[in-house]
């Protein structure tokens, strides 16, 4: 049994933590419900994200299971308030301690690297946020891989680039023909990703 445990916070990008969450339930649901996916938040309230969504925590910081998998998603609220926030940073340093796996999607490697986690480690990030990364000087930012796999950490670039490392997160963890089967069934085929500029 496998036990994820997604953080969440306001100004979350929406999709940096759905599109995995997609991920790791479809995994669950096809192994017959042997995996768990919680929202763990700071507080119990509704959590504005991004764009506009409101969601509610299953847990606190204060009060979870045990987590095998520890998903950091991006967006403002990771650029500016949670790499700034202590209670946020230590519960973060220690989970990912205590975690088998840790995830970084987007400018969630903001959090990530405020709370220790991604020195001396090779990273991926928003293409906007690379250059800010890698002025740290204490990491290496890997600019062409959609994610990049370090040891225990598995970070990803934005937005639907985390569907990829949840992807291979649980092709790792439970095969690659189950991976291919969460894939299939969520219809996660991006490959071309874009084709509206293309002449019809």
């Amino acid at each position: 049994m496998t036990t994820y445990g997604l953080l969440i916070f306001h100004g979350a990008e929406e999709l940096d933590f759905i599109g995995p969450w997609e991920v790791f339930t479809v995994s669950s649901a096809l192994r017959q419900g042997a995996d768990t996916a919680v929202l763990i938040a700071e507080r119990p309230d509704a959590v504005r994200c991004g764009k506009g969504m409101r969601v509610l925590p299953d847990h606190t910081l204060d009060d979870h299971p045990p987590l095998d998998v520890l998903l950091v998603p991006g967006g403002r609220g990771a650029r500016e308030e949670q790499r700034r926030n202590p209670k946020v940073l230590e519960w973060v340093a220690a989970t990912a301690a205590r975690a088998d796996w840790t995830l970084g999607v987007c400018t969630g490697a903001a959090v990530l690297h405020a709370a220790g986690v991604l020195s001396g480690r090779r990273v991926a990030t928003h293409w906007n946020y690379e250059d800010a990364l890698e002025a740290t000087g204490d990491l290496t930012v890997v600019r062409d891989a959609r994610y990049v796999v370090d040891g225990d950490l598995v970070t990803s670039q934005g937005v639907s680039a985390g569907i990829d490392s949840a992807l291979w997160l649980v092709g790792r963890l439970h095969g690659r023909d189950h991976a291919r089967a969460v894939r299939r069934v969520i219809q996660y085929e991006p490959a071309p990703p874009y084709l509206a500029d293309e002449p019809i």
